[in-house]
């Protein structure tokens, strides 16, 4: 009751808005209050909109409310600081839907800082002193606030399960040990605990070692990109440098080309015209010469005719005349034919050269420096360091293959039966079927223990088909997926179509290695010993999937839970 009235006090005397003991409180028009600071700040942000409401029952003022002192409340929070009370509990200090709440506070409940496993009750910070005042309770284990107390009750006996049975791997009462698993194997619950927080610790020590390690090779990738991209800017600042220098090189040959031609044009034109103009004069000279024997062919009288009729010497040969004719004109076609020849050699070395380079560039490979796969474990304490549990995805499950302990256990059923899964596209149509959940890559180890007459332990990708009767939907008839076939008689491994056959009788359990990185792939008869059956040595181009084939009525196949 005290407990009431203190939290009640809390409530009544703490402001709506900072949510702190009253301080200066005021009164609103509609009864509510608040420290004056609070809803003078609150309505100065209200001026800005030009509204003034209350901020608990929301009421609407058309002015600015007048604040009266509400002495009453004022005397009493003093009263309330001198007997030590504090502030109400802010919001966040109260229990949410996410937020485990206090057992023992009534009213609107606390977060609960503890909860205690043999109280099976969570307790706020208030609620809990006793576990630490009282020597009652010096024995109670404290841990985290937790809703799943009641998990902690056998369902059976409404007792504390303080046992586990490693049996049947579960937890159990103490009663249980009488009942139904008398004669297991028993260890107290914190002695499993303890044993599994060792392999806990243990695979957290090599997936930390696993992380440490491949983050040194992303820094050395990185490093490697770094230089791979130094080295391409580089070599095309290299190449448009030597592309420049050749295509100057070319340029000048033409220009040189070029100015000789002009050259030999101007010298032979000036030749040309030298031989033309000589020839022009003698013309004119032969022309005139032509005019007065014209005139004198007209004379009449025929004794100035005779007088006048000159001596003519014989007409002697044009020596420009016979030189143009006995030396045919040669102009510059044989420069433009030796220039045309020049590029097809230009084009045939580039071609060639081009061909070369395309190659090395083509060639240029990062020779990603691997490290050395460890070695496959030779005993199955070794392989259960990778052990990884599978459970079997229901989507992928063909309808007549039942699933069952938490969907690690598959067997056939009878020809007339047929379980109601939903239609999806991953389910396998026709053979009797199931991949599951989980993608397996790098270093992974699995067993499976099968009950029947055969059936088939395989892994696939992801993509392998799943609809027909095709040999690409098998387990072991395509490239994309890799099968043991264990029977009582005889046992053969599965791939693309070819079998090998396995010498030597299979147990009920089959242990499957891979390495999913060095492209190994392993399947072991486990007994007393690991028995190696089949292994594969090859390169995985995608996550892997396991997967189980039953084509017979009444065989199944169970994923061991590692241990």
């Amino acid at each position: 009751m005290e407990q009431q009235a203190v939290q009640l006090d809390r409530e009544t005397f703490s402001c709506p808005i900072c949510l702190d003991l009253l301080k200066d409180p005021v009164t609103t028009p509609c009864g509510h209050s608040y420290c004056m600071n609070c809803i003078k700040n609150f309505w100065d942000e209200g001026e800005k909109k030009e509204s003034y409401h209350c901020p608990q029952c929301r009421k609407s003022f058309t002015q600015r409310p007048d604040l009266q002192k509400n002495t009453i409340i004022a005397a009493l929070v003093e009263q309330l600081k001198k007997t030590g009370l504090q502030a109400a509990p802010a919001d966040h200090c109260y229990a949410g839907p996410e937020d485990v709440a206090c057992d023992s506070c009534t009213g609107r409940k606390l977060k609960a800082s503890k909860s205690c496993l043999v109280c099976l009750a969570s307790f706020c910070e208030k609620h809990l002193q006793p576990h630490f005042d009282s020597a009652a309770f010096k024995k109670h284990k404290l841990v985290e606030p937790s809703k799943n107390l009641q998990d902690n009750i056998c369902s059976k006996h409404d007792r504390l399960l303080e046992v586990f049975c490693r049996t049947d791997q579960k937890c159990i009462c103490y009663v249980c040990i009488m009942d139904e698993h008398k004669g297991h194997e028993t260890v107290s619950a914190a002695a499993e605990r303890t044993e599994r927080q060792r392999e806990l610790e243990e695979r957290r020590g090599n997936i930390q070692q696993r992380i440490q390690d491949q983050e040194k090779d992303v820094k050395l990738l990185q490093q490697e990109v770094e230089a791979i991209n130094r080295s391409a800017d580089k070599t095309v600042e290299d190449s448009e440098e030597i592309f420049t220098q050749l295509i100057r090189l070319l340029q000048k040959r033409s220009s040189e080309v070029k100015q000789q031609i002009r050259s030999q044009q101007e010298t032979e034109v000036s030749r040309v015209k030298d031989v033309q103009e000589k020839l022009e004069q003698e013309i004119t000279e032969l022309k005139r010469k032509d005019a007065e024997l014209e005139q004198l062919s007209h004379t009449e009288d025929h004794t100035q005719f005779l007088l006048s009729y000159p001596p003519l010497p014989a007409l002697s040969e044009s020596t420009h005349s016979s030189s143009i004719n006995i030396r045919p004109l040669r102009h510059f076609e044989d420069v433009a034919a030796a220039v045309s020849e020049l590029r097809d050699k230009l084009q045939d070395v580039l071609r060639d050269s081009w061909t070369n380079i395309s190659l090395i560039v083509t060639e240029v490979d990062v020779l990603l420096s691997e490290p050395e796969p460890e070695p496959e474990p030779k005993s199955r304490a070794g392989f259960l360091r990778y052990s990884c549990e599978i459970t079997l995805d229901p989507n992928t499950t063909h309808t007549r293959l039942v699933l069952s302990e938490g969907n690690r256990k598959v067997a056939r059923m009878n020809q007339d039966q047929k379980q109601t899964y939903s239609n999806h596209p991953d389910r396998f149509t026709y053979y009797f079927q199931v991949l599951s959940r989980e993608r397996l890559t790098g270093r992974c180890y699995w067993e499976v223990e099968w009950r029947g007459e055969s059936v088939y332990v395989a892994v696939a990708y992801k993509s392998i088909s799943r609809a027909g009767l095709g040999d690409e939907c098998i387990f072991g008839y395509n490239n994309k997926s890799w099968a043991l076939y264990c029977s009582q008689n005889n046992s053969k491994f599965w791939h693309n179509q070819i079998s090998t056959s396995i010498s030597g009788p299979v147990s009920s359990k089959v242990g499957v290695y891979l390495d999913h990185t060095a492209g190994i792939l392993s399947f072991y008869s486990v007994s007393e010993t690991m028995t190696l059956l089949h292994r594969v040595q090859t390169r995985f181009t995608e996550p892997l999937l396991a997967g189980v084939r039953i084509n017979k009525i009444g065989s199944s196949a169970k994923f061991c839970k590692p241990k």
